[in-house]
């Protein structure tokens, strides 16, 4: 499966982001570009100003002694400041890296000392606080500088430097050497390197991939094939910009179409942001789409009988009429008509409250999408639009196609790329897309990108006759059984989810004569049921304990299995009785469960499981 590929690539003209970010600035100049929530209010920055103190952090690092090809990083929720140190040390010639907000001090320590960073931002005093644990173990490390100083305001650390008396110092060179700052990214060239993004480490060391400009530059160009917005068109940054498809979406497909970048206040108001800022474009992983689901569930629950029964009539009338544009029948006169009207009465209050009322594109990706979650979302209107990438392929690799979307999919490759299946039916990569390789890691290199060019992403997958890309697991979670069946668990995982009273699931099986599997509760659809119900009970862990509780997951079990293979369903299941978050091992910064951590770190509960 192949797209048009080109050897000169360029994004709207311009051979290097940096230069097109240039190019933008001076074109949307007055136009806004980043709006932050502090304090309840949104404040907004224009693209002219975004230029600027991007440009006063880069030449403030220079004139710290930073030279080109040494590195940054920035240890920070997402907001205005993450990108001002992004974008300026990328002009300036130098890498960048993220580190993860919720990463320990060991684990900054890694990457600063993997990095060779020279200067490290930190947000606040708990990112300081877990540099300076660590500093002395980082011999490159030379400066810290703190966005936010409360609770730090009498500090005396001769290594601190304060954000905006940074950009100051910038803005006042900026005054004699501009000229500087406009050379370097005159300079810039395709194959010089962006940044490094560091993976997750689940199976060994997390290994920094390097993410060329040339990568950037055909991924910024083909952002309006599966993206289809207006200048000011408005987005949400939430996901955590260590993240590639975050760092894509806030800090790079801007240039493609100049949405607005909205940053919430924090991440606990994201859903209350979402429905406050009314975005055009929404990309989420699929646990924050089944969190909207739960939302509407939660509601219905206290909803009086006649809007609950109205509402199903509704819904079952819109899954149908999907089902029909899937199946690719079409759908007209008094049928389509009462369709309408039933959006405009009662689906159009629904999107209003989820704040979703304004989406031009709904998509999600980053791990498995339970089939029945994508079928709810077009029954209530909405297209949810799936997509395959991954870090090594800088984001984006294929994506669903509006007008013809395939469920059990990721959709078609993107022009200018080449997919097909190797060995064991792995997926195969090849493009512009691909990444530069690993920070100073050649043999791992060699063993990710063949000779002749293909990124081999550990994915098993399915290539159907459209040219249609379905991923099946990843190669190294599929489930032998002691009878000899292969077993792909995040199918069945995917099933599982779509409950609104479980937020993930880990299937269990690997050399045994059955399935089990791990649930983790959603706490606060379970807390309604257990309120509505009168389940007493202290705390999370005694609520995944209440027998009412564990009969009502054993029905969602019940309800799952019915629609599997014999071999395929669960005997038995544990509920996982600490409530996780991404300060956990057991979890990826996106919320994602491990799966050799969890049965590593919960193998005598697995062990009951297996007992008879």
């Amino acid at each position: 499966m192949a797209g048009n590929a080109s050897s000169d690539i360029t994004a709207f003209g311009h051979a290097t982001p940096q230069k097109l970010f240039r190019a933008r600035c001076q074109q949307w100049g007055d136009a806004a570009a980043l709006r932050h929530k502090k304090k309840g209010i949104w404040s907004s920055v224009s693209w002219g100003q975004y230029y600027a103190r991007a440009r006063a952090v880069a030449l403030a690092l220079a004139e710290l002694g930073l030279q080109r090809g040494e590195t940054i990083a920035v240890l920070s929720e997402n907001r205005p400041e993450w990108l001002y140190a992004d974008m300026g040390a990328q002009c300036m010639g130098l890498l960048s890296t993220g580190i993860y907000p919720t990463s320990s001090p060991e684990q900054v320590q890694y990457i600063l000392t993997d990095a060779r960073v020279r200067v490290v931002f930190v947000e606040n005093q708990e990112q300081y606080d877990k540099v300076v644990a660590v500093r002395g173990y980082c011999p490159a490390l030379r400066h810290i500088v703190i966005t936010d100083r409360k609770g730090l305001r009498g500090l005396n650390d001769t290594m601190v430097l304060d954000f905006d008396a940074l950009v100051e110092t910038g803005q006042a060179l900026a005054q004699q050497q501009a000229a500087a700052f406009e050379q370097s990214i005159d300079v810039s060239a395709p194959d010089d390197i962006a940044f490094l993004v560091y993976t997750s480490g689940t199976t060994g060391a997390p290994k920094g991939a390097m993410v060329s400009n040339r990568n950037l530059v055909f991924q910024i160009g083909s952002v309006q094939q599966y993206l289809a917005l207006q200048p000011l068109d408005r987005t949400l940054s939430f996901l955590p910009l260590c993240h590639i498809a975050e760092r894509m979406s806030t800090v790079f497909n801007p240039l493609a179409q100049g949405q607005t970048v909205h940053f919430p206040e924090n991440a606990g108001t994201v859903f209350n942001d979402v429905r406050e800022v009314a975005p055009h474009v929404i990309f989420g992983p699929p646990r924050f789409w089944e969190k909207m689901y739960s939302q509407v569930t939660l509601f219905l629950q206290d909803a009086i009988r006649v809007a609950r029964r109205g509402f199903a009539q509704v819904l079952a009338e819109g899954a149908a009429l999907a089902q029909a544009r899937l199946d690719g029948r079409p759908v007209g006169g008094a049928r389509a008509a009462r369709y309408a009207l039933l959006q405009k009465l009662v689906l159009s209050n629904l999107r209003s409250f989820l704040g979703l009322q304004n989406i031009k594109t709904a998509m999600t990706g980053a791990a498995p999408v339970p089939p029945d979650l994508l079928r709810w979302y077009m029954a209530i209107g909405i297209d949810l639009l799936e997509a395959f990438g991954m870090t090594e392929t800088c984001g984006f690799c294929t994506a669903m196609p509006p007008g013809r979307i395939k469920i059990g999919s990721a959709g078609v490759c993107a022009q200018g790329t080449e997919i097909r299946l190797g060995a064991d039916a792995e997926v195969l990569v090849r493009g512009p897309n691909v990444f530069a390789g690993y920070w100073q890691l050649p043999d791992k290199t060699r063993e990710t990108i063949d000779s002749d060019g293909w990124l081999h992403t550990g994915d098993c997958g399915e290539i159907d006759a459209d040219g249609y890309l379905a991923i099946r697991d990843r190669l190294k979670d599929i489930i032998i059984t002691s009878g000899g069946k292969n077993i792909t668990p995040s199918n069945i995982e995917n099933h599982i989810k779509f409950s609104p009273y479980i937020s993930d699931a880990v299937v269990i099986g690997e050399g045994r004569n059955y399935l089990t599997c791990l649930v983790m509760l959603d706490q606060d659809t379970v807390a309604k049921f257990a309120q509505d119900k009168q389940v007493p009970y202290t705390d999370f862990a005694s609520m995944t304990r209440a027998p009412d509780v564990v009969s009502l997951i054993q029905a969602e079990m019940e309800r799952v299995n019915a629609k599997l293979a014999r071999v395929e369903q669960i005997k038995e299941f544990r509920i996982i009785s600490q409530l996780l978050g991404a300060e956990d091992d057991e979890l990826t910064p996106t919320m994602k469960l491990k799966r050799k951590v969890v049965a590593r770190k919960y193998a005598d509960l697995i062990a009951t499981m297996y007992r008879s």
